[in-house]
């Protein structure tokens, strides 16, 4: 049992095991390399480790870590990836394994955060005098268990209701709205485009958050698309307006599970919710379609959420420490700080 640290120079040569771990975690698409290089080359600082934990010949814990402070470490981070970048096959204790982890880092070790993890996948832990977790965020899905019919009949009366008169609005106007899904590596670049000109027409413009096919945003997002595109992997879908794309959404997909990456859509048509009225045709092909098990949001719920789906689950972070004395001196830091 070892561990042994590589540059993150590394990772695409070891993009197969990384995968091969990866790929056990049904459900969670973007922790496969044809994510998470892309953003190791757009979002990395380029110190990253790659960190990866062998017993009796095989890899049961990958992990990228960034250098954080004082001989923290944390997983790899970026705002893009819904979860940590941790693998595990479910066989280690990390507070187990670690001790070895100390030592073999560069530098004083003294501790690390693995951020984002998803109870799905590694049951939230007990806290010991060396391993501590914490609440994250609470984030949503639909269960794809029935017709749609029987699902859509159970959603809030107000959706339902805003839904039938923004679709006679539109019938009204003589505006004909349609779905279409693109998946091929030909059109993630386009969509791409389409998606930042959109996106940049509102307000994520104004606080730099915007996808440009010139930014790491829209760069990450076309490489990492074209990626799950060349396995079957990718969807985006463009909801129109006529002759006119006014909302989207940029999705990827495993065996059992489609994740809603990001969406947007035009603010000039706010008043007859597009992203709502796409929604709906969306998840009526998704049900009929009846290929994946559950629609992921993997964010922090939002009130538009709930209209959607009654069921959470709460997403952790977990902070393992070299010695136990150093989380009390952590909390009596904290204490002293907020009575200064």
């Amino acid at each position: 049992m070892s561990w042994t640290i590589h540059p993150i120079e590394a990772f695409e040569a070891h993009g197969k095991a990384w995968d091969a771990l990866a790929q056990s975690r049904v459900g969670a698409p973007f922790l496969q390399s044809g994510f998470m290089q892309p953003a190791i080359d757009a979002f990395g600082r380029g110190d990253e480790l790659l960190c990866l934990y062998e017993a009796q010949g095989q890899l049961r814990i990958a992990m990228i870590l960034s250098k954080q402070h004082k001989g923290m470490w944390q997983t790899f981070q970026p705002s893009q990836l819904p979860l940590g970048a941790f693998l595990s096959d479910g066989t280690v204790d990390m507070e187990r394994a670690a001790p070895e982890l100390w030592r073999k880092l560069p530098g004083l070790s003294l501790g690390l955060g693995l951020t984002q993890i998803d109870p799905n996948f590694d049951p939230r832990p007990s806290d010991s005098s060396k391993r501590q977790s914490m609440d994250y965020i609470q984030t949503a899905w639909v269960d794809i268990n029935s017709g749609f019919d029987a699902y859509w009949e159970a959603r809030g009366k107000n959706l339902k209701q805003n839904t039938r008169k923004q679709r006679n609005k539109l019938q009204s106007e003589g505006i004909e709205p349609r779905l279409e899904c693109l998946r091929t590596v030909a059109e993630m670049g386009p969509a791409i485009e389409q998606y930042g000109r959109l996106e940049s027409a509102g307000w994520k413009t104004a606080d730099g958050t915007a996808i440009h096919p010139d930014n790491e945003q829209g760069r990450f997002y076309r490489q990492m698309l074209e990626n799950f595109a060349r396995q079957g992997l990718a969807r985006v879908y463009q909801y129109w307006f006529g002759d006119k794309v006014v909302a989207m959404d940029l999705c990827i997909e495993d065996s059992s599970v489609i994740v809603i990456l990001k969406t947007t859509y035009d603010e000039s048509y706010k008043a007859v919710s597009p992203s709502t009225l796409m929604r709906q045709t969306e998840f009526q092909q998704l049900f009929e379609e009846q290929r994946f098990k559950r629609i992921e949001f993997y964010g922090k719920v939002m009130e538009w959420h709930t209209r959607w789906t009654e069921t959470q689950r709460g997403l952790y972070h977990v902070n393992l420490f070299r010695f136990g004395a150093i989380p009390k001196l952590l909390a009596i830091k904290a204490k002293l700080s907020k009575q200064s």
